[in-house]
């Protein structure tokens, strides 16, 4: 029976493991759990969501407090159409966090950053091209780009000096949006080097409709597969989505992916970066506890625990702090939201807005747990302790469990370790 370690993933000559750690935003792929998969031979991701907020936790900089008293006197505001990213401040943060990491990697594998087009910052293109072109800048192997069809990013890039040396990909969940996107960069002569083929149970942000139970990752593979073939496109596959065991990934290697993406069981690694707490909150929660809900401005279906401070919170919107959410107008669904409540209550007191969250704030305070489905499933690759807490895991043991084993087996942790 095989493994994935019998599979590996080819970039030309270079061997990989054929295995990639999603980026999980705010700094929940931190650079110690991606430089982890990189030692281990796999690819570990960072992610670029709020990177001058991580800086200031990582490096004890103040782009967050300076941003908010350069724009103080706009608080009470509901217009933030003034509310800018200072683009050198973004690009310094931005080489601050990539060549750090890329500077502490060891072992054969990669270190890419993903990197989501739905962060608008009131000025989608520009600090889009920005993110990317200073993540290149500074070292990092590959670029993943989420969140959106990315219809131009490519073209933001294409005079950078590293635009066809580094590894560039797309998270795509449909054969349409691969099609539309190689059709807009046609003329650029420059095929994504991978395509990471996102499916409808995969955590936190997801690229379908309320209809997202309709559809299943190893269809949406296959087509993708036979579109490739058809055209004669010889681009890696990556399956991404659900895929909770080593035998659940040789099963998609097996049927055409070259890789597969995982994160969930990451969560729960000590390496990530969600507090202890907040790793508890995961493994207890049951497959009850999971909903794939509306809350997030971006206008796409995100899946977390309902027991998410973030649900119903009535917070300010932190726009002069963060603001990574404001579109090429300064709006954001959010505030929209939160100005309609308080128009119902004047006073600001008993301020909760159900139909959207703040996901700047929630997300930097990690109040906003989004998850995959099978996080109900966490409880059982591990031990429960005598104190009713679940022992958490090493990003190493998790990602050989991963590389290693068969039959649908999970390896639980050596208690001794604890």
């Amino acid at each position: 029976m095989k493994s994935v370690d019998d599979f590996r993933l080819m970039f030309g000559k270079k061997e990989i493991v054929p295995i990639i750690v999603g980026g999980m935003g705010v700094d929940i792929s931190t650079a110690q759990l991606a430089l982890e998969t990189a030692r281990l031979g796999g690819i570990g991701h960072i992610s670029d969501a709020m990177v001058p907020d991580v800086c200031d936790k990582r490096f004890k900089t103040t782009y967050v407090k300076d941003k908010t008293k350069f724009y103080k006197l706009n608080i009470p505001n509901s217009d933030k159409s003034i509310v800018q990213f200072d683009l050198g401040l973004l690009a310094e943060a931005t080489k601050l966090h990539v060549a750090a990491t890329m500077e502490a990697k060891r072992g054969d594998g990669l270190i890419f950053v993903n990197c989501m087009e739905k962060l608008t910052m009131n000025a989608p293109r520009d600090t889009l091209r920005v993110r990317m072109a200073s993540a290149l800048d500074a070292g990092i192997d590959g670029i993943t780009l989420s969140a959106g069809l990315h219809l131009g990013s490519f073209s933001l890039i294409e005079d950078h000096p590293r635009f066809r040396d580094a590894k560039l990909g797309i998270i795509v969940s449909s054969v349409r949006a691969l099609q539309i996107f190689l059709r807009k960069n046609a003329r650029l002569n420059r095929l994504p080097d991978y395509i990471v083929v996102e499916g409808p149970l995969a955590g936190g942000h997801l690229g379908f409709g309320a209809d997202w139970a309709q559809y299943d990752l190893a269809t949406i593979v296959a087509e993708i597969a036979q579109y490739l073939k058809t055209e004669h496109l010889e681009i890696p596959v990556v399956a991404a989505g659900g895929i909770f065991t080593g035998s659940d990934a040789v099963s998609f290697l097996e049927n055409g992916a070259s890789a597969v993406q995982v994160a969930t069981r990451f969560t729960v690694a000590d390496e990530c970066g969600l507090p202890d707490k907040v790793k508890q909150e995961y493994f207890k929660a049951s497959e009850q506890d999971i909903e794939v809900n509306n809350l997030s401005p971006t206008g796409y279906p995100m899946r977390m625990l309902k027991s998410s401070p973030a649900i119903g919170s009535g917070i300010r919107p932190g726009c002069e702090s963060y603001g990574y959410l404001l579109d090429g107008n300064g709006h954001c669904a959010y505030i929209t939201s939160y100005n309609r409540e308080i128009a119902k209550h004047p006073d600001g007191k008993n301020i909760s807005v159900k139909d959207k969250t703040c996901l700047c704030t929630h997300m930097s305070n990690m109040n906003c747990w989004t998850c995959g489905h099978y996080t109900y499933r966490l409880k059982d690759t591990t031990h429960r302790l005598a104190d009713g807490s679940y022992m958490t895991l090493s990003a190493e043991h998790i990602f050989k469990d991963y590389q290693y084993s068969t039959d649908q087996k999970i390896c639980l942790p050596d208690l001794d370790l604890q």
